[in-house]
């Protein structure tokens, strides 16, 4: 199911599929009796039946003997085990041992790397008694990562720390799913990357993508965890010590990505509108960094026929790779080209936790619709500031006064620079996820207006915030918030006026409403094209209403 924005639903002629998707998985497994003192005792005096032998000498085993059971039994059975430098994409470098074969299931490779991990250090008293804590700051210590070929899951990825209560990471991701359920279903398509680029069925391939939506996914999740976590740990406790010590996992969800992907007919006509986009949105949004990769060829013009083959590709990037960012805390919202003709957004969680809206495996459908409600309004602002418009009429409310409930409060007053800054301000903390408070507005007016806006504070900023208020053109996020967003409509007027003033009014006033003088520079935008025809146009109209810079008769004969 994909849903519904502004900004799919206007370039849905140009567009030859859809797909809405669950992308990187990451799921935390621990012991959540192990992970607290006293619940660590309990564990080890089942696994041990005693307490004599509770300290750090024999925990400092148990790590050793995770590692030499590990590396004996992938020289056993063939398997590379790779130890990974500080900074290494360990994820490309597993990439390059995938079998060939696409029948093979079990671990393929194992990387190691030394990341900082919990670990346990027991104090020994004279009395006989001890006393376990953390030891601080979180020491360096290997972490295993298996990549393992699952039948549902495709590339599933287990990192383990070695030392116990063995915590561990589980990765997986949405597209490798959809892939597996779509080819048992039948579907052909190519597949470039981790992404969809050409479809045989797109309604089939997006029932496959919308079964992670469904409360059936969470005990999918908890199966593929349970299938392959506890051979993993059997490196560091046998399943007979499993069984003793009543070692159990629990799940939460640790990170999540979701996409948006736009299939376009036409490669260099996506390319066309994704730059116009950026283009036009970019000043206004406050997108300081957008990353262009170039490639290697250019997109096509037209789209050959679907192909059933699948692609992985791990080189760099065939054709030129656009992508701008904006992050928000521990959310980042994306945008950018993939492949030759896919148009993908994304809304990112670093920490669920963020979202406010739980992270324990049965919140997983919860977690999928909050960032598909942040994407959606992501793409409804992108749209709206894209999209700008003034309603006939607008200009001449604006002026008088306003309710907002039973409070009477002022107009607006476009010609003031601190009005025009609020407004944009407005602009520029549309896409905040959660919305914006009167103090983040306020750093954003002073940042605008320099330093004739250092005494522009919070107080200042909630004022004309309610008189934007008033004229409907932001909104609190509910109630009792203190959080404020604006609306679509209101992003369409702010941003048409803020375009109406910069991009019309003082180019066309610029030289004193004359066309410069010479021929058009040779490597001239097409929008310096269109202001130098408008003010060769005006010029005419400034004669007519004699619109000069000084009532001189000589000013207005020399027009």
């Amino acid at each position: 199911m994909v849903s519904q924005d502004s900004f799919t639903e206007y370039y849905a002629p140009l567009l030859d599929d859809t797909y809405d998707v669950v992308d990187r998985i990451v799921i935390n497994a621990y012991n959540g009796i192990a992970s607290s003192p006293g619940g660590f005792r309990w564990w080890w005096h089942n696994l041990h039946g005693t307490f004599d032998n509770l300290d750090d000498t024999h925990l400092m085993r148990m790590a050793g003997r995770f590692s030499r059971r590990v590396r004996g039994w992938a020289k056993k059975n063939d398997i590379p085990i790779i130890d990974c430098k500080e900074g290494a994409r360990k994820h490309r470098i597993a990439k390059q041992y995938i079998p060939d074969n696409p029948a093979f299931r079990g671990i393929f490779a194992v990387l190691v790397a030394r990341m900082p991990a919990p670990v346990w250090r027991v104090l020994r008293f004279e009395s006989g008694g001890f006393h376990i804590k953390r030891r601080g700051p979180m020491p360096f210590v290997n972490h295993y990562f298996f990549h393992i070929m699952d039948a549902q899951w495709g590339h599933v990825t287990i990192a383990i720390c070695g030392h116990p209560p063995f915590k561990a990471m589980v990765m997986l991701n949405g597209h490798e799913y959809t892939a597996c359920l779509a080819r048992r279903r039948g579907v052909e398509f190519t597949k470039d990357g981790n992404c969809f680029v050409e479809i045989s069925d797109s309604r089939q391939l997006a029932e496959a993508a919308d079964a992670l939506r469904f409360q059936a996914a969470i005990g999918q999740l908890r199966q593929v965890c349970d299938r392959w976590i506890y051979k993993c740990l059997c490196f560091g406790l046998s399943f007979d010590e499993q069984k003793r010590s009543r070692f159990e996992y629990s799940y939460s969800v640790y990170q999540m990505e979701y996409s948006r992907n736009l299939l376009f007919r036409n490669g260099r006509q996506m390319e066309r509108v994704f730059d116009g986009v950026i283009d036009r949105t970019r000043r206004l949004l406050d997108i300081r960094r957008v990353l262009k990769i170039f490639g290697q060829r250019q997109r096509r013009l037209k789209r050959i026929g679907p192909s059933p083959r699948e692609q992985l590709v791990v080189e760099m990037p065939v054709y030129d790779l656009t992508v701008f960012k904006l992050h928000f805390g521990k959310v980042t919202l994306k945008l950018y080209t993939k492949g030759e003709c896919v148009l993908r957004t994304e809304a990112i969680a670093h920490n669920v936790g963020d979202l406010r809206c739980g992270r324990v495996l049965e919140k997983f459908n919860h977690i999928i619709a909050r960032l598909d409600e942040l994407l959606t309004r992501f793409l409804d602002a992108i749209q709206c500031v894209d999209t700008a418009w003034v309603w006939e009429g607008q200009l001449d409310e604006f002026p008088k006064p306003s309710l907002v409930g039973q409070t009477r409060v002022g107009g607006i007053d476009v010609n003031r620079p601190r009005t025009r800054a609020a407004m944009e301000a407005a602009v520029t903390l549309a896409l905040s996820p959660s919305g914006f408070t009167t103090a983040e507005h306020a750093e954003q007016v002073q940042h605008l207006l320099g330093p004739e806006g250092k005494d522009y504070t919070a107080r200042k900023s909630a004022y004309d915030l309610k008189k934007l208020r008033g004229k409907g053109l932001i909104e609190k996020t509910h109630d009792r918030s203190r959080r404020y967003r604006a609306t679509p409509k209101g992003l369409r007027v702010m941003t048409g006026l803020i375009v109406l003033r910069e991009k019309v009014l003082k180019p066309l006033l610029n030289n004193l409403g004359r066309c410069k003088s010479g021929p058009p520079a040779i490597k001239a935008s097409p929008l310096d094209g269109c202001y130098r025809k408008i003010q060769h146009g005006m010029q005419d109209l400034f004669r007519q209403l004699h619109f000069v810079e000084q009532d001189t008769i000589s000013n207005v004969l020399s027009m």
